[in-house]
């Protein structure tokens, strides 16, 4: 390989390293809460092997999901894939051509439906991709079928601790991402209350990798600190039919971003991804009225 490419192919596998640990913490923390519920669930691990066409080393992952008392549906997945993007697809990807349509990329993705439809339900992924370019990308957004103001509060509270560790300008820019990109043009609303949403950080050399990596750790672990506080918060709060009824109509607009307009989702679609682990973050159950 070229220097490049063994930079590149190191750099994927210490990024690859922390997703994996990051996930062993996150479905530790939910089977944790699970308990205080009373109820034994736990995750499924399936492991999968992505097949392209001609590529004798396509990587895959392990689709993580749990179906329990709190978490009604929750899927935490890590993948590692590597090969090339169809040429049409590959203009539409930073650093990648026709011309140079390989690619790597390894990351975490989480979404999570609760049971109770006071505790808000979540979306957090991050990830490193490598291509003619090198850059992290991710975030976290929460999505509340019935907000509450200090929830709201405490999460962009978190995540504007994590960016201004790093650079003043972050929470900012990537709060107003999310706001962009977790938007529903054809119902003209935001499928959640937002959070935070960043990508091409990129990383031109082993300094800027560092930098963007401590970040992109900095928002796994904010994750983890502050989801499971919120949850414990709501998680016992009587609810009515009217309120439960809400949280599906709900759920129904984050299916239709997430078929529509989700760029993750096209992404695993367009790359041989493992069709049930793409689709994780579609709710259990949603209505339509």
């Amino acid at each position: 390989m070229t220097d490049t490419a063994d930079t590149n192919a190191a750099h994927t596998a210490n990024a690859k390293d922390w997703f994996e640990k990051l996930r062993t913490q996150i479905c530790d923390a939910f089977e944790a809460i699970e308990r205080e519920a009373g109820s034994d669930a736990a995750f499924e691990f399936t492991p999968w092997v992505r097949d392209e066409e001609g590529n004798t080393d396509p990587g895959g992952g392990v689709q993580g999901l749990m179906k329990g008392k709190v978490f009604e549906k929750v899927g935490v997945n890590v993948s590692t894939v590597r090969g090339s993007f169809s040429p049409e697809f590959a203009a539409s990807v930073n650093g990648a051509s026709a011309e140079n349509p390989s690619f790597t990329a390894t990351g975490i993705s989480l979404v999570a439906h609760m049971a109770n439809p006071h505790v808000p339900a979540v979306h957090m992924n991050t990830r490193f991709l490598t291509t003619g370019k090198a850059w992290f990308g991710g975030g976290a957004d929460l999505n509340p079928p019935i907000p509450y103001d200090d929830d709201t509060g405490e999460f962009h509270a978190a995540f504007r601790a994590a960016c201004a560790g790093h650079n003043p300008t972050y929470y900012e820019r990537f709060k107003k991402w999310a706001d962009d990109y977790f938007y529903i043009p054809h119902r003209q609303c935001h499928r959640g209350v937002g959070g935070i949403f960043y990508d091409h950080l990129e990383c031109e050399d082993d300094a800027a990798f560092d930098r963007n990596f401590a970040f992109t750790r900095d928002v796994g672990e904010t994750f983890l600190d502050i989801y499971p506080k919120l949850v414990r918060r709501r998680m016992a709060a009587d609810f009515t039919d009217a309120e439960k009824k809400q949280q599906l109509e709900w759920r129904g607009r984050y299916a239709e971003f997430n078929l529509v307009y989700d760029r993750g989702t096209l992404f695993g679609l367009k790359t041989g991804g493992n069709i049930d682990a793409i689709l994780m973050s579609l709710p259990p159950e949603a209505v339509w009225s």
